[in-house]
């Protein structure tokens, strides 16, 4: 999953503290060929796997289960943690014939997926019920990043479940980030930056940002739109934007390039609808940057004060954006960083430790501020999927 966003910067950033709290994590990932090779967040094994179409390069491993079978029982692992309870619920079963610990971690709300896909409410309920169930009785433990995310989990009384926030990476995103001549690149003085960042695909709504630059300048706000991402929805979204002031960059690698942007955002718009969680609002928060939110999401919990939770259109957008704005610039920026300051690494990985059952190993301090910010995979000796 090269291009995956916000899952790839959460697994990375807790192999690292797994390293740091002296553990040995393995991720195994689907890939477009087999691999195997160290890196600084630990090990990673791809194993080859076929693209989900239509879903700008995600992959999964559903054609290889004999071949993930012989490879976890190779590795013998002292604790899986899993995050696809999709095509992998079935490691949950394996881990359990073998009286290995496991973990499921809920990265999206299947209900939420589910309704953004169309799926009528008669179906979706008890199709999303029954899946919920069945993956809370496959593992030993199920984590939600918020409480949004665990509230479809809770209403049916599952035990098993505990609530860790992810972090951010409070270095790399950063208020400093902010220059002058950067911003010069995509607005002038007397512009309002907005930043759209996130995969281009139909659950994250990115049409909304668009949306919103034009609900803004048809009410006399000089606004412009850069849109960080790439995806299936971005032919259909420069379409929707001819003629309005937004600009394209694609996938942009360089995290530095990103926190750059961010931090000269005046204002960063997060549309997803079934959003659990949202790294890259929380990568604003901490550039000092406030974000306008979908209402409908977890993110109003996560953005708290700094931010603004709006109906999922652009005008409703819009009218966010101004609210955000007429608060005086300092004291707004100041804000967002001071939220994002609530959500570190090191205590991610830590709570992440604490539902494995795996603190930090004798001789290891565990992960500090400075070592768990910045890099993919689980816990000593586990493997992550």
């Amino acid at each position: 999953m090269p291009r995956s966003g916000g899952l790839r910067t959460a697994l990375r950033c807790l192999g690292e503290g797994y390293l740091a709290a002296g553990h040995e994590p393995v991720m195994i990932v689907p890939g477009p060929e087999m691999s195997d090779e160290m890196t600084p967040h630990g090990r990673v094994i791809t194993l080859p796997g076929p693209e989900v179409p239509g879903s700008g390069g995600y992959r999964l491993l559903i054609t290889g289960r004999r071949r993930l079978t012989k490879l976890l029982d190779r590795l013998e692992p002292d604790h899986i943690e899993v995050s696809d309870r999709s095509t992998l619920r079935w490691t949950g079963r394996w881990a359990r014939d073998r009286g290995v610990p496991s973990m499921m971690v809920s990265h999206e709300s299947l209900a939420g997926l589910l309704t953004v896909w169309g799926v009528p409410e008669s179906i979706r309920v008890g199709f999303a019920d029954l899946a919920n169930k069945r993956t809370a009785r496959a593992y030993d433990r199920i984590v939600c990043t918020t409480a949004w995310a665990a509230a479809e989990f809770r209403r049916l009384g599952v035990e098993n479940l505990v609530e860790v926030p992810l972090g951010v990476d409070l270095e790399t995103f950063h208020p400093s980030r902010r220059d002058h001549e950067v911003r010069a690149r995509y607005a002038a003085d007397d512009e309002v930056l907005l930043v759209h960042c996130s995969r281009l695909s139909g659950e994250k709504h990115p049409e909304i940002a668009v949306d919103t630059v034009a609900a803004l300048r048809d009410a006399g706000v000089p606004a412009v739109l850069v849109v960080v991402g790439d995806g299936p929805r971005r032919e259909a979204l420069e379409q929707r934007a001819a003629g309005l002031p937004v600009r394209f960059l694609g996938f942009v690698a360089d995290r530095n390039d990103v926190a750059n942007l961010l931090a000269c955002a005046d204002v960063v718009v997060a549309p997803g609808p079934v959003e659990t969680f949202g790294l890259a609002a929380l990568e604003s928060l901490a550039c000092g940057s406030p974000v306008v939110v979908n209402a409908a999401s977890a993110l109003p919990e996560v953005v708290g004060p700094a931010g603004v939770a709006a109906e999922g259109t652009g005008a409703a957008f819009a009218e966010g954006v101004l609210k955000l704005l007429d608060r005086a610039e300092s004291p707004r920026r100041a804000a967002a960083r001071a939220r994002a300051e609530q959500f570190s690494w090191p205590a991610a990985v830590e709570g992440f430790l604490r539902a494995h059952g795996a603190p930090a190993r004798a001789g290891h301090p565990g992960p500090s501020a400075s070592g768990a910010s910045a890099t993919n995979s689980v816990p000593a000796g586990s493997a992550v999927c």
